[in-house]
């Protein structure tokens, strides 16, 4: 087991030496990117009710679920139906929930549904090439470049797509005449991760983008330095 980790830790330290400190770090923001993203994406905590009230019909709601502690129906005038418990927002087996995915779905919960998700599609990808770049690739193969800058590019759309998401989601979301018991509610964890997971994704494309200037810079020293090297024997003989 000693030996294992000796391997690896000598691999790791091998690999970290071929890439700079702005790469290395680029890695560590990337980690806490996709895993704030992915939480963010999948927890229902965007809106939460404040629990010490008992009269509150909503419980939390996240992007793509909703949990509701006795939410009457807003199309039924005479309030004979409700909705209790937690929800996929697209749930097709509730009876009458399809009625009023409307209501649960206005056009900028859409839009941020859509910006987040095209986020996170960006973080999986990208994450694909840090393992890539973390692993595989170094200074001496052609495309070594070409994968960091591709990982600065994704990221920076991520990024500006999840920051589209949240100031969406924060400007529409917590305002009177959506969600019932709007002053006892407030922006949960979930959306508390998206914000972070969202600059995150700003932060990691700088980190990037820097280390793709980085290592031009690295490989046009080492062919002026073979270039006179050449000459330089060019001349001797």
């Amino acid at each position: 087991m000693l030996i294992v980790i000796i391997i690896i830790y000598n691999y790791c330290n091998k690999k970290m030496k071929n890439r700079s400190l702005a790469g290395n770090c680029g890695i560590a923001i990337f980690v806490i990117a996709l895993v704030t993203v992915a939480l963010a994406f999948g927890t229902p905590s965007w809106i939460v009710s404040d629990s010490r009230i008992r009269g509150n019909q909503l419980d939390r709601l996240g992007l793509w679920s909703h949990c509701f502690r006795s939410l009457p129906d807003p199309l039924d005038q005479y309030q004979r139906r409700f909705f209790v418990g937690c929800r996929w927002v697209y749930d097709p087996f509730t009876t009458g929930y399809d009625r009023i995915r409307g209501y649960l779905l206005p056009g900028f919960m859409i839009a941020t549904q859509f910006f987040f998700t095209l986020c996170l599609l960006g973080v999986l990808i990208s994450a694909i090439l840090v393992l890539v770049f973390f692993l595989c690739c170094g200074p001496d193969q052609s495309r070594f470049v070409l994968i960091i800058k591709s990982i600065g590019y994704i990221m920076l759309g991520s990024g500006i797509s999840g920051c589209i998401a949240v100031i969406v989601f924060a400007c529409f979301a917590n305002t009177e005449g959506w969600m019932p018991g709007h002053p006892n509610n407030y922006f949960g964890w979930s959306f508390g991760l998206g914000v972070v997971g969202s600059v995150a994704c700003l932060v990691t494309a700088s980190l990037f983008l820097t280390e793709t200037n980085i290592q031009n810079k690295k490989r046009n020293r080492l062919k002026e330095s073979q270039a006179r090297f050449e000459m330089e024997h060019e001349s001797k003989a």
